[in-house]
């Protein structure tokens, strides 16, 4: 498998992590065979250290460090906040305005590799939702006549486990293709009028200070290949665009 690379000098390296993909290596997962650090480490020769995570079924990018004390610098950022995300991503339903979702959610524990730690209080989680576009299908869902679905650009103020995946689930807007916090009728809706076989979430901004220049860092890059099945429902069926749903931000649709 071929990772993108979307920067890399001799201290850092921005990729594109594909849905599906494991960051590195868990128990959860042992089948799995292939792992992002080691993809990047065999493509560049050279080994690599993560500072922060993607979901297994979400894509987009992720920096990664190219020594330990460039990897410490970055996790400082991190820690502080001062790394600044975004991401797209497809909701079932109409969402209206903005909003900023402040949840508190609780430690999810896994029975496996966190079967040692004991269940804190929740945490503090925040989330801001801002509504892109809005479009409705003509095929019946469920209960509904109609299928509503929202196009939305979430930022994380925290990072919690499944924060994104979990506070949608709160709002009543779940994630189109989440098996675990989504609708289930609406995955299969979207498998079969979307070819949508994966989680509509996309990191597909990043912002941050280079550890040793001090400049100011942006990347952005599409959804993948696999959620372009929703460019000619999304044209034809628009009812709303926000004005800022044009360019980068949704650059997939125009491919």
């Amino acid at each position: 498998m071929h990772i993108p690379i979307v920067y890399q000098d001799e201290h850092i390296v921005v990729v594109c992590k594909p849905s599906g993909l494991l960051v590195h290596r868990s128990l959860i997962d042992k089948h799995e065979t292939q792992f992002l650090m080691q993809l990047v480490r065999n493509q560049i020769n050279q080994h690599v250290y993560t500072v922060h995570r993607l979901d297994k079924p979400t894509s987009g990018l992720l920096v990664m460090a190219l020594n330990s004390d460039i990897a410490k610098a970055l996790s400082e950022q991190f820690s502080q906040h001062r790394v600044r995300k975004h991401y797209t991503a497809l909701l079932r339903g109409y969402v209206d305005e903005s909003v900023t979702i402040d949840y508190p959610l609780v430690e999810q524990l896994d029975k496996m590799t966190d079967k040692l730690n004991k269940e804190n209080p929740p945490q503090q989680a925040i989330t801001h939702l801002e509504p892109l576009a809005r479009f409705e299908l003509p095929f019946a869902v469920g209960r509904y006549q109609t299928g509503r679905y929202s196009l939305v650009k979430l930022t994380p103020e925290t990072g919690r486990k499944h924060q994104l995946r979990r506070h949608m689930k709160h709002i009543f807007h779940p994630i189109v293709g989440d098996t675990t916090h989504g609708d289930g009728k609406q995955n299969a809706y979207a498998q079969q009028y979307f070819s949508l076989h994966r989680l509509a979430l996309c990191a597909n901004q990043l912002h941050f200070e280079h550890p040793i220049s001090r400049q100011n860092l942006s990347f952005t890059t599409p959804f993948d290949e696999t959620l372009s099945g929703i460019q000619r429902l999304f044209d034809k069926y628009t009812v709303w665009r926000s004005a800022k749903c044009s360019g980068e931000v949704i650059s997939f649709l125009n491919k």
